[in-house]
């Protein structure tokens, strides 16, 4: 499903969605087709289903995302790794 059509199918919703289709361009992130997993009216309860079905099967491409933003823009950052004191 396209970006568009998950906002007028879930108008003022955060939207929990797998990727389906997706490609790296430079440090952004590309989002071509998704699946709605579930719709929710706030954050917390869409944060408590990710991070559930994230512990399941961490290779899932979940991301959470409110339907009032016009575009799906994601940007990746490279792990550091945990820091420590020197």
């Amino acid at each position: 499903m396209k970006w568009s059509e998950i906002r007028q199918i879930f108008p003022e919703r955060c939207v929990l969605v797998e990727a389906i289709k997706s490609e790296t361009r430079g440090r952004e992130r590309i989002i071509d087709e998704m699946s709605v997993i579930s719709d929710f009216e706030n954050g917390n309860a869409a944060w408590k289903v990710y991070k559930k079905l994230h512990a399941e099967n961490q290779s899932r491409e979940l991301y959470i995302f409110h339907t009032n933003n016009k575009e799906v823009i994601v940007i990746e950052q490279p792990y550091l790794g945990v820091r420590r004191r020197v």
